[in-house]
């Protein structure tokens, strides 16, 4: 049987290839990588060098297990969603751009061979992650006429348990979310390895958190957004995504896509690919979609909002008491909830727009466009984001809080979900309840828009 595509299967998968026992090493996995297809781009090739001949099956490795791996590392641009699997944070991870940066990092701290040094002088590690992509994205949406765009989208597995099937929500660009987060994973643990190898399935493991239904606490990968930011910031990758396009100019198969495009040109692609990818990865928190949390289906008819908004209310959710800290136990509390609301309160669906978990993400409740059933007399009016846990005498951890007050929802004012001029509210100001406790309800008052 195939394996689910989950990352413990991969897990499971180099453990064997890099285990001494079968001849393995640090470099195995990524090796194997690149001959099942892994940095089949111009740029990654430049940066890498070609592949090395055809690969068999590992003796060690089932039939299950081989098939799994050819599958997602065969690299197609017309289905980039089949080289994707679930990570226990809840996130879906391109394996390419990951493996490409694993290989990269070893490589720039000593590891196999040394890597080139290409003209004009380009970082290796976001050229086979994430530079190559952006850039060629963006130059192939500007000479569209359809007004493509450049990002996204994200998508939704068949079932959670055993994810076998990703499906894109919607129009398909050469970066897809997965992609995304495969290449910002890419870059962080590329640089953790320039340090120093480390056998690879330790690594992964430490970083995405063991098994699906880990209580522990929140996993490295949770912070990917933030650490990515600290580490490459937009000017730096801005200039990157610039140096990467001058490279593909002088490799035959690029030229085309470059043929009429100056300098200049090709420097502002560079500063618009590098500022919507901080936006939309960095500066915007990823909000889990429905699906990724198994809701029920909404019941009745909704009604769509009107945005933008001038209203949001903040809430605590009072039951579960306790944060969730890892995405299943999140998952978990939302469906909870929506129970409850459905089948105690009677309502259509669960009442918060958007829950936010202690995970480092944002769960979608009604969302964006559907009016919810958070705050009476109000609904059509604003948004309502509850968090998860009961804030009557204790905080939100600072980073859960920072999560809201300064990514949520700013990122909503720039997409155009909230107005500038927003007010922010706790529910107790406009209905007779305790919410959001007296804890976070003092706490919020601080915040801009509070009112």
């Amino acid at each position: 049987a195939v394996p689910p595509r989950h990352m413990d299967s991969v897990l499971a998968i180099l453990d064997i290839l890099e285990s001494p026992a079968w001849g393995g090493s640090p470099g195995t996995a990524t090796a194997l990588g690149r001959q099942l297809g892994v940095c089949s781009t111009p740029g990654c090739r430049a940066v890498l060098g070609e592949p090395a001949g055809t690969p068999e099956r590992p003796p060690a490795l089932t039939p299950g297990q081989w098939q799994l791996l050819t599958e997602l590392l065969r690299y197609d641009s017309a289905t980039p969603e089949l080289g994707a699997v679930l990570a226990p944070d809840g996130s879906t991870v391109a394996l390419g751009p990951l493996l490409a940066g694993i290989e990269a990092g070893l490589r720039s701290g000593g590891f196999g061979r040394p890597l080139p040094t290409l003209n004009p002088p380009t970082d290796p590690l976001l050229a086979v992650t994430i530079s190559e992509a952006l850039g060629t994205s963006f130059l192939l949406a500007q000479g569209d006429d359809n007004n493509d765009t450049a990002l996204g989208p994200g998508g939704c597995w068949d079932t959670m348990e055993n994810p076998q099937n990703y499906t894109l929500r919607g129009p398909m660009s050469p970066v897809p979310d997965p992609l995304a987060i495969g290449a910002m994973d890419g870059v962080l643990l590329g640089a953790r390895l320039a340090r120093g190898p480390l056998p690879l399935a330790e690594l992964l493991q430490g970083y995405y958190g063991t098994g699906n239904g880990s209580e522990e606490g929140r996993p490295p990968s949770s912070y990917r957004r933030r650490d990515f930011g600290a580490l490459v910031g937009q000017g730096r990758l801005e200039k990157e995504v610039a140096a990467i396009l001058g490279v593909l100019r002088t490799l035959s198969p690029s030229l085309e896509l470059l043929r009429d495009v100056g300098t200049q040109e090709v420097a502002a692609v560079a500063r618009r690919a590098a500022q919507e990818f901080i936006e939309r990865y960095v500066e915007c928190p990823a909000i889990m979609p429905r699906c990724l949390w198994d809701a029920r289906p909404y019941r009745g008819t909704p009604a769509l909002l009107q945005p933008p908004l001038g209203l949001v209310f903040l809430h605590h959710t009072l039951e579960p008491a306790q944060p969730c800290r890892t995405f299943s136990a999140c998952a978990r509390a939302m469906r909870d909830m929506q129970r409850f609301h459905q089948d105690i309160r009677g309502w259509d669906d669960i009442g918060y727009s958007l829950v936010v978990g202690s995970d480092g993400y944002l769960y979608e409740g009604r969302g964006w466009h559907w009016v919810g059933a958070h705050t009476k007399g109000y609904n059509t009016q604003g948004f309502g984001v509850g968090i998860i846990g009961d804030f009557t005498a204790t905080l939100p951890d600072t980073d859960t809080l920072a999560l809201v007050r300064d990514e949520l929802l700013p990122c909503a004012v720039r997409s155009g979900h909230i107005r500038p001029d927003f007010t922010l509210h706790g529910h107790r100001q406009l209905g007779h309840t305790d919410c959001p406790g007296n804890a976070l309800f003092q706490e919020i008052q601080s915040w801009p828009g509070f009112q």
